[in-house]
């Protein structure tokens, strides 16, 4: 009546190409969501497991906490103990590390200390 017989037989067969070209955009999504976020994301936390299992005594240690300390002693693969304070030591589980400075990095405002004196 209103539809034309044209009409109604282009719509009954399904093409295998429209199927893959409707699918493409969600690949094309996945693909962007991994190489930008899911590979960054791996790749810090592998560094951040090279520079848990790499602390050594004397390091001194930041923790996910805000504790500044200096590494006395590696108790075991998952525990480290550091001192915070002259005869103030505590335990810490290595994965709440965030970060390590090396023995004779300057901390951040020394150097401007430093440059300011001279």
């Amino acid at each position: 009546m209103l539809i034309t017989p044209a009409f109604a037989q282009a719509g009954a067969g399904t093409d295998t190409n429209s199927m893959l070209m409707s699918l493409l955009p969600f690949a094309l999504i996945f693909v962007i969501m991994y190489f930008l976020i899911l590979r960054p994301q791996q790749r810090k936390v592998r560094d951040h497991a090279d520079l848990v299992k790499n602390i050594r005594r004397g390091d001194t240690v930041v923790t996910s906490g805000g504790l500044v300390g200096k590494v006395t002693k590696v108790v075991d693969d998952d525990q480290i103990e550091f001192e915070i304070s002259d005869g103030v030591r505590v335990r810490q589980m290595r994965q709440m590390i965030s970060g390590v400075r090396t023995k004779g990095e300057p901390a951040k405002g020394d150097a401007k200390d430093e440059a300011s004196a001279s």
